[in-house]
C-alpha cells in the first residue's frame, strides 16, 4: 500500500463513530446504544428487531413485511389473542447479541410484526393503559379479602385491551387459581400472572440509587446474579446493612462489580495472622489499602498504637527475615526511623492580651474625641473675649487660663463630691440610738474632773 500518496478525510458527525441514530428517540428504560447504525447494510442483514413495551418487557420479532424500520417507530405486532403496541429500539445485527442475552432458546418465542400502528390502535392503546391505575388497586384489594400473601405491584394492559399482566411479588409460593377466576370475572379480560423479585420491581419502577446515578437495573441491567456479603469483606467494606442494600431493599448488584480485582489484589497480601518481629518490637496488621498494595501496622493489637504504613513488598521482605531468624531495626526500609509527629501550637507568638490592646485603643480614642468636644465647647467663649483674637501670646494665655478654670472646676467637683460622701457617712453614723446617751453623758463625766483639775492647778 502506498502510504506516501495517500489522501486523508476529515471525518465529521456520524463517520466517526458518534452517530444520532444509535441513540434513538425514545425515553425507554434498559435502552441499547446501536453503534453499528452507520453501518452500510446493518438493517438488511436480518430481519430480527427488537420490541419493547412498558417499563422492562422487551420482545423480539421477525419483520416479514420488510418494514423500513427505525429506532423509536411504534409498531403493532403479533400477541396472544389479537396485537400489542410497542415501540423499536434495536435493529439490525446486535438484536442477536441481544436474544443471546434473553436466553431465548426456541423459534416460537420469536412473533412477527404486523405493521406501523395506526391512530386506530392508539386510541385503543390509550384506553387500555388509562385502566391499568384502577385495575391495580381493585386487584389488591381482591387479594387482601382471599388472604393471599402476596403483593400485586403492577398491571399491563395489552395494546388492544384484551388482556391483562399482574405482577406480583411473594416470598413463597402462592395459590391464586381463585383470584384468577375472581379478576376475570371483575374486568372481562384474560389475566396472566407473573412473578418477579424485588431487584425487577425497582427496574419497572425506575428511581435514583445512592451514587446519584440512575438505577442499573432500570438502564442497562437484565440478567441479575445473587450478592453474598462475601463480596463486602473481599472489599474490605464495613457490613453495614443500611449502606449495602439498594433501592430494592437488597444487596446492592454493584458490589459484584470489581470483586474480581479486589480479589486478585488481596492474593499479593501476606496473611492478616502474620505477625512482623523487629528489634523495636512486635507489629499487628490492623489496616489494609488493597488496590493501592499499603498495609498498617500496630504494636498492640487490639488498639492502634505507634502505626506505620509500609508496602507489601516491605511486608513479604520481613517476612523472609523472621523465618531466617534474622529482625530488621524498624518496619521503614533501609532501618530508617519513623519521624514522630509532633504537636502544632496554632497560639505559637501570639499574645494573650493580643485582644485587650483593641480595647486600650478604644479608650484613647474615646478621651481624644472628649478632648476636642471641650475645646470645641471652649471657642466662642474665647470669641467674647476682649483680647484680640490675631495675637498668638495672648491667645496662648487664654488657653493656659481655659485649661486652669477647667482643672479647678473639676478639682472643686472632686471636692463637693467628697464632702458629700462624708458627709453622709456622718448622718449615717450620728443616728441615735438607745444606747448612745448615756454613753456620750458618761463620756463628758469622765471629762468634767479633768477640766477642774487643770483649773485648779493654773
Amino acid at each position: 500500500m502506498d502510504y506516501k500518496n495517500l489522501k486523508y478525510k476529515i471525518t465529521t458527525g456520524c463517520d466517526r463513530g458518534l452517530c444520532h441514530k444509535g441513540v434513538g428517540r425514545q425515553d425507554k428504560q434498559l435502552n441499547t446504544y446501536d453503534w453499528l447504525a452507520d453501518v452500510p447494510g446493518n438493517t438488511q442483514s436480518t430481519d430480527l428487531v427488537e420490541v419493547q413495551f412498558k417499563n422492562t418487557r422487551k420482545g423480539y420479532y421477525h419483520n416479514v413485511n420488510n418494514l423500513d424500520l427505525k429506532k423509536g417507530d411504534i409498531v403493532a405486532v403479533e400477541a396472544n389473542p389479537g396485537h400489542d403496541i410497542g415501540v423499536v429500539t434495536l435493529t439490525g445485527e446486535l438484536v442477536k447479541l441481544q436474544i443471546k442475552k434473553a436466553n431465548l432458546k426456541s423459534a416460537d418465542d420469536i412473533r412477527r410484526i404486523y405493521r406501523l400502528a395506526k391512530p386506530v390502535d392508539m386510541d385503543k392503546y390509550e384506553e387500555a393503559k388509562s385502566r391499568e391505575h384502577d385495575t391495580m388497586i381493585q386487584s389488591r384489594q381482591i387479594a387482601k379479602d382471599l388472604g393471599l400473601d402476596m403483593k400485586i405491584g403492577d398491571v399491563e394492559y395489552q395494546g388492544d385491551g384484551n388482556k391483562a399482566i399482574f405482577y406480583y411479588i411473594a416470598d413463597e409460593r402462592v395459590d391464586f387459581r381463585q383470584l384468577i377466576k375472581v379478576l376475570a370475572e371483575t374486568f372481562h379480560v384474560r389475566i396472566e400472572m407473573k412473578q418477579i423479585g424485588a431487584r425487577q420491581e425497582a427496574g419497572r419502577i425506575g428511581g435514583t440509587g445512592p451514587c446519584g446515578r440512575e438505577l442499573c437495573c432500570a438502564t442497562w441491567m437484565k440478567n441479575f446474579i445473587s450478592v453474598s456479603t462475601n463480596t463486602a469483606r473481599f472489599q474490605d467494606i464495613s457490613l453495614n446493612p443500611q449502606k449495602l442494600a439498594g433501592m430494592c431493599a437488597k444487596l446492592k448488584c454493584c458490589l459484584n462489580y470489581e470483586v474480581d480485582n479486589y480479589m486478585e489484589a488481596s492474593r499479593k497480601l501476606p496473611g492478616k495472622d502474620i505477625i512482623l518481629q523487629t528489634q523495636d518490637g512486635d507489629y499487628h496488621l490492623i489496616k489494609a489499602d488493597i488496590l493501592a498494595g499499603l498495609l498498617t501496622y500496630s504494636t498492640d493489637k487490639n488498639v492502634t498504637a505507634n502505626m506505620e504504613t509500609i508496602t507489601a513488598e516491605r511486608a513479604h521482605a520481613i517476612i523472609e527475615m523472621n523465618k531466617q531468624g534474622e529482625k530488621p531495626l524498624t518496619l521503614q526500609e533501609d532501618d530508617k526511623q519513623r519521624e514522630q509527629n509532633k504537636p502544632v501550637d496554632l497560639l505559637a507568638g501570639e499574645s494573650i492580651t493580643r485582644f485587650d490592646k483593641s480595647k486600650k485603643k478604644k479608650k484613647k480614642k474615646n478621651k481624644q474625641e472628649n478632648k476636642q468636644e471641650n475645646r470645641q465647647d471652649s471657642k466662642p467663649e474665647n470669641k467674647e473675649s476682649k483680647n484680640p483674637a490675631g495675637k498668638s501670646d495672648k491667645s496662648g494665655k487664654s488657653d493656659k487660663s481655659e485649661k486652669l478654670n477647667h482643672s479647678e472646676k473639676s478639682e472643686k467637683s472632686e471636692k463637693a463630691d467628697n464632702s458629700e460622701n462624708s458627709e453622709k457617712s456622718e448622718k449615717s453614723e450620728r443616728k441615735p440610738g438607745r444606747g448612745d446617751a448615756p454613753r456620750r453623758n458618761k463620756q463628758r463625766g469622765n471629762r468634767r474632773p479633768a477640766d477642774t483639775g487643770r483649773n485648779d492647778q493654773e
